[in-house]
């Protein structure tokens, strides 16, 4: 008997000569014959397995279909999904791995373990992140800390990797405390990946100059991630929106020179950074470049709501007026 491993789970199928030009093969047609129907469904697993290990997306889509059609069980059913998942996160297929997680859903309504509902939030944090949703991300990750099991995506290390990275940019101050600071699961690992304990814990501790420096030594991992890599330049300019905001919150006006000092880089560097995120909306301050301070003005969330009123009030009779020339013709 040969046994089909490699991270997708372990059957055992008849040790007989399988050739890619075989359709059916043998030891699949000798279930169809002489067995029962579980052992015919794993033949039919065995060979959506393989075209997974030899990387054939289309032959291994092919194949888990015919395998979900000879599958009655719901957790089966959610494993298949698993498979999908994993083949669709190799290949960066953002659509498939959108519906097979709707898929995964769908099943969770006709009945589902926990075990595998704690796994999906995994595999829909990862989607989450890849595609630039990290509030969501951070949240399903978070969700998951103590019950991952989610090792056939990456090992828990990493795991704690995108929590810290996502939460970082994603959750308030007094959450962040709660949630990541202090979470033991976080706690008993964080230490392992280098640069990022300090990362979390500098800017928690408004440690500015140690921020940076641990985030210079993050860029690297940052940069090499297969799913953070295209999103590198958006997550950069993020953490320096949320540490920006951090610092200038205790303020209604500082120098340039003050906080140019408190994170370790020069008058110009900060001039030039604070400029860019000021006129992209990303931070409530203004430059005085004359007297080289820095003054805060922070939206009125009252005068914004009336601005929101306002302006949707506005689009609601454009709407109206619209429907109305349409209705008189």
């Amino acid at each position: 008997m040969d046994l089909i491993t490699k991270g997708f789970g372990t059957f055992s199928v008849e040790s007989k000569p399988y050739s890619l030009k075989d359709e059916t093969p043998s030891w699949i047609a000798d279930a169809e014959e002489n067995l029962g129907e579980s052992e015919v469904r794993e033949a039919h697993l065995a060979k959506s397995l393989f075209y997974i290990r030899i990387g054939d997306k289309e032959k291994a889509l092919e194949q888990l279909k015919v395998t979900e059609g000879k599958t009655v069980a719901v957790g089966q059913r959610m494993d298949l999904v698993f498979y999908t998942l994993q083949l669709a996160f190799f290949y960066m297929d953002f659509d498939l791995i959108s519906k097979s997680i709707d898929k995964a859903k769908n099943l969770f309504e006709e009945g589902g373990d926990w075990e595998r509902k704690n796994r999906l939030k995994v595999y829909e944090g990862l989607y989450c992140m890849s595609s630039r949703n990290f509030k969501k991300a951070a949240d399903l990750f978070l969700d998951s800390i103590s019950t991952f099991t989610t090792y056939e995506l990456f090992p828990y290390d990493t795991f704690i990797f995108y929590t810290v990275l996502t939460s970082i940019i994603s959750l308030d101050r007094v959450s962040l405390k709660k949630k990541v600071v202090d979470a033991p699961e976080i706690l008993t690992v964080i230490g392992k990946i280098q640069y990022l304990s300090e990362f979390l814990n500098s800017l928690y501790d408004c440690q500015y100059k140690s921020f940076f420096s641990a985030f210079a030594g993050l860029t690297e991992q940052i940069k090499l991630d297969r799913y953070l890599h295209p999103h590198f330049r958006y997550y950069m300019r993020e953490v320096r929106t949320v540490v920006y905001s951090q610092f200038l919150e205790s303020y209604k006006s500082v120098t340039i020179e003050a906080m140019a000092k408190a994170f370790g880089v020069t008058v110009d560097f900060i001039d030039m950074e604070l400029s860019r995120f000021i006129s992209a909306g990303k931070l409530h301050c203004k430059i005085d470049k004359v007297a080289g301070v820095l003054e805060t003005n922070r939206p009125d969330a009252k005068n914004a709501l009336y601005q929101a009123t306002i302006k949707q009030g506005d689009f609601l009779l454009n709407r109206i007026q619209k429907l109305s020339r349409v209705i008189d013709l």
